[in-house]
């Protein structure tokens, strides 16, 4: 049996370090045992997924290191390598499903689903099984012949265990009644996750599923899926998930998690992928940095550790800076920091903003040092205006932060009409609600036009300044947190 993985990331936003972390250990996992490794892209979410996020996936990974055997960018045998370009594929197998009694057509309107819960709630049962939302046969033509919208759902045990057999943890045990009967098939005619996970590995010949243990509780929907079928489940390998200092789930609110951004501050890939590669394995001889090819040669699935891995921003730079001290010969560092610093590529955009403004080339490093720099040093001083009280000033950024992370066309234009639609709904002028933005961005009011400069910072850099910048004013406290959401809604909805 050739050995066979993969990594299936959604393009619907920034590169994630828990993406390239998964396919690091897919990649070492092949490698060591002389197979391939797949990238395939998941994209039936149409409406949060885009060409622009895809592009920025295949060349962080890249820009890691990181090289695949098949995907949408190399081709392969196996193609195609976009859930997109598959759709008719799916929906044969979704109704193959319920030609063999194992799926269903559900015509439940959210309405019904919501009294189908609550009956089942007070009932103290799970509120997805099958047998509260299946239709009778003729109700189902009726409801068809009325061209009525209707997903396709799967039928699973409404009694029993489902056993799953995992790389790292042995047999896992979960109980069907928590199981709900999946949508496999959405209205639009998209399928979900699990229907194109199980079906795109079985027709590409996945032969191991390492992913990560968010996964685990969706197992027994997608062995019932190989079951139904008749394919061959592969092997399963659920990973630790990498978490922030306090124990929490790695998110983007607590710590940079954008793969750009650590290429934007001036990281080496190689120590980026060596920190990656520490998170819950080790060497067998315990030493800190090594390279790829190292990893790989030594990979041993079984050396990774089940507890939480904490990804630790101290402790990446201080791995980055071992890699610079240790690797880099002097001409290799001049090499490294050109190609990272005054590149004609990163130096061109800004001749605009520096020529008009500059009367000795020595005047640029003062002047443009924001836009080499990572989280700036501001103070909560920093932010004081005449007229915007600091609670103001707190919700502008959360707000700006929370309408840019929803934004998946990156550009100064799109920037700024985010921006200026936020100041009208909260009702104040432009030059007020810019003010704390020039600051968290450029650190000082008196930039050239910050909504420039964050079409040149790019998403990564701007959104992780603005959570910075609320981090050092003190954010929201629980409390106020759901009230300020209540209110961000609210300005969204025009209510």
């Amino acid at each position: 049996m050739t050995v066979r993985t993969r990594i299936a990331p959604s393009p619907t936003g920034d590169p994630h370090v828990g993406t390239a972390y998964i396919a690091l250990f897919n990649q070492c996992f092949a490698r060591q045992h002389g197979g391939q490794f797949i990238l395939r892209i998941e994209d039936t979410d149409q409406a949060r997924s885009t060409p622009e996020s895809e592009q920025a996936i295949l060349d962080s990974l890249r820009w890691l290191g990181l090289e695949w055997d098949e995907g949408p960018d190399v081709g392969g045998e196996y193609g195609p390598y976009r859930q997109s370009e598959r759709r008719d594929e799916y929906r044969a197998y979704a109704e193959q499903l319920v030609e063999s009694g194992h799926a269903f057509y559900c015509f439940r309107s959210p309405e019904e689903l919501d009294a189908i819960r609550d009956a089942r709630r007070e009932q103290g049962l799970n509120p997805g099984i099958k047998g509260d939302l299946e239709l009778s046969a003729d109700e189902v033509k009726r409801r068809m012949d009325a061209g009525e919208p209707y997903v396709i759902r799967m039928k699973v045990p409404e009694e029993g265990v489902c056993e799953i057999e995992d790389m790292l943890r042995g047999t896992v045990t979960i109980d069907w009644t928590q199981i709900d009967c999946q949508i496999l098939l959405k209205s639009d005619g998209m399928p979900t996750y699990h229907l194109a996970n199980v079906v795109d590995d079985h027709r590409m010949g996945i032969t191991h599923v390492i992913r990560g243990e968010e996964w685990i509780n969706s197992a027994p929907k997608h062995r019932l899926l190989y079951d139904y079928f008749g394919w061959d489940m592969p092997t399963l390998c659920h990973m630790p998930l990498l978490r922030n200092e306090d124990g929490t789930k790695l998110s983007k609110r607590k710590n940079p998690t954008s793969i750009d951004l650590y290429e934007r501050l001036g990281f080496m890939p190689e120590a980026v992928l060596n920190f990656l590669g520490r998170m819950g394995w080790s060497m067998p001889d315990e030493r800190e940095r090594f390279t790829l090819d190292e990893m790989q040669a030594e990979f041993d699935i079984h050396r990774v550790s089940l507890g939480g891995p904490v990804f630790d921003q101290a402790k990446l730079r201080w791995l980055n800076g071992l890699w610079i001290r240790e690797t880099l010969t002097d001409e290799a560092f001049m090499d490294r920091v050109g190609d990272w610093w005054f590149s004609r590529d990163q130096l061109a955009p800004l001749v605009p903003h520096l020529k008009s403004r500059v009367e000795t080339f020595s005047d640029i490093a003062p002047m443009a040092s924001f836009m080499f720099s990572g989280m700036l040093d501001v103070r909560p001083e920093d932010f004081q205006h005449r007229k915007l009280e600091e609670e103001t000033v707190r919700r502008i950024l959360q707000f700006a932060l929370w309408r840019l992370e929803a934004e998946r066309h990156w550009s100064r234009d799109t920037v700024f009409a985010d921006l200026k639609a936020l100041a009208g709904a909260m009702g104040l002028k432009m030059g007020e609600f810019m003010f704390p933005i020039f600051v968290a961005v450029a650190g000082t009011p008196n930039s050239w036009s910050v909504v420039d400069s964050m079409g040149l910072l790019g998403p990564d850099v701007s959104r992780a300044r603005l959570r910075h910048a609320l981090n050092v004013l003190g954010g929201f406290s629980k409390k106020q947190a759901k009230k300020v959401e209540k209110e961000y809604a609210a300005l969204e909805t025009g209510e």
